[in-house]
C-alpha cells in the first residue's frame, strides 16, 4: 500500500503550486520523546485539517485557508470560510484529495532561530509557527527540515478517511493502490537554484542528516 505524508491542507495546497519547497517536523504533539524519522524518501501528501490556524499562516497566503477546504469533501457540508480563524477543533472530512507525491531531496536539523528565518521565502508559514517549532522540546530535539521536491499527480485522487489515518504519527499507510507519476511542479533549473540558497542557508547553522 503506498505511504502518505500527513501535512496541513494549506501546506499541501502550497507544495502542490510550487509556493512551498520545504517542511519542518519535530515529534508528535502527542508522541512525547519520540524524534521525528524520515522513515520514507517518496510519499504521496496527505490533507489534514487540525490545529491548522489562520495566524500561522503568511497574511499573503491567507486566502489559501478558504481554498485549502476543497482538499477535504464532508457529508454535512463544508465548514464555514472563518473555521481556521480560531484554531480551535474542526470536524474532519470523510473524505480527502490526494493530488501531489514528494521525494526527499535533502534534510537537515536545525537549531539557530536564525536559519528558520532565513528559510521563510521557501514556506507559507508565519515567522510564529516556525519559532513554535523549533521551540517545541528545544532541549530534546533539533528542527527537521525536509528539501521536498513535489510532483503534482495527473489527476486528483479522493481517499476516504479512516480511523488510523487520522492518529498523531506523520505516516499514513492508504488503503488503495497510487501510481508515482506526474510532473514535478517546478522545473529542474528552477529547483536546483532554490534547493542550493536553502542549502546555502542551513549550511551555516545546520546538519545534514546521513542516510
Amino acid at each position: 500500500m503506498p505511504i502518505a505524508f500527513r501535512e496541513w491542507a494549506v501546506t499541501v495546497r502550497a507544495l502542490a503550486e510550487g509556493e512551498q519547497l520545504i517542511t519542518f517536523r519535530k515529534g508528535g504533539l502527542r508522541e512525547p520523546g519520540r524524534p521525528f524519522r524520515l522513515a520514507h524518501e517518496r510519499f504521496f501528501l496527505y490533507p489534514t485539517f487540525e490545529q491548522q490556524s489562520s495566524g500561522l499562516v503568511r497574511e499573503s497566503h491567507q486566502p489559501e485557508l478558504r481554498r485549502a477546504l476543497e482538499e477535504g469533501g464532508w457529508s454535512d457540508g463544508e465548514p464555514l470560510p472563518g473555521a481556521f480563524a480560531a484554531g480551535g477543533p474542526m470536524q474532519q472530512p470523510d473524505r480527502v484529495r490526494i493530488r501531489a507525491w514528494a521525494e526527499d531531496a535533502d534534510h537537515f536539523t536545525v537549531a539557530d532561530p536564525r536559519c528558520v528565518d532565513a528559510l521563510s521565502p521557501f514556506c507559507v508559514w508565519s515567522s510564529d509557527y516556525a519559532e513554535r517549532r523549533l521551540g517545541w522540546r528545544r532541549r530534546h530535539q533539533p528542527l527537521h527540515v525536509l528539501l521536498l521536491r513535489t510532483h503534482r499527480i495527473p489527476r486528483p485522487v479522493t481517499v476516504k478517511v479512516r480511523d488510523e489515518y487520522t492518529v498523531s504519527h506523520p505516516w499514513v499507510e492508504l488503503q488503495r493502490e497510487l501510481p508515482f507519476e506526474g510532473t514535478p511542479v517546478l522545473s529542474d533549473a528552477e529547483f536546483e537554484r532554490a534547493s542550493e540558497e536553502i542549502r546555502a542557508i542551513t549550511s551555516e547553522a545546520g546538519q545534514p542528516v546521513l542516510a
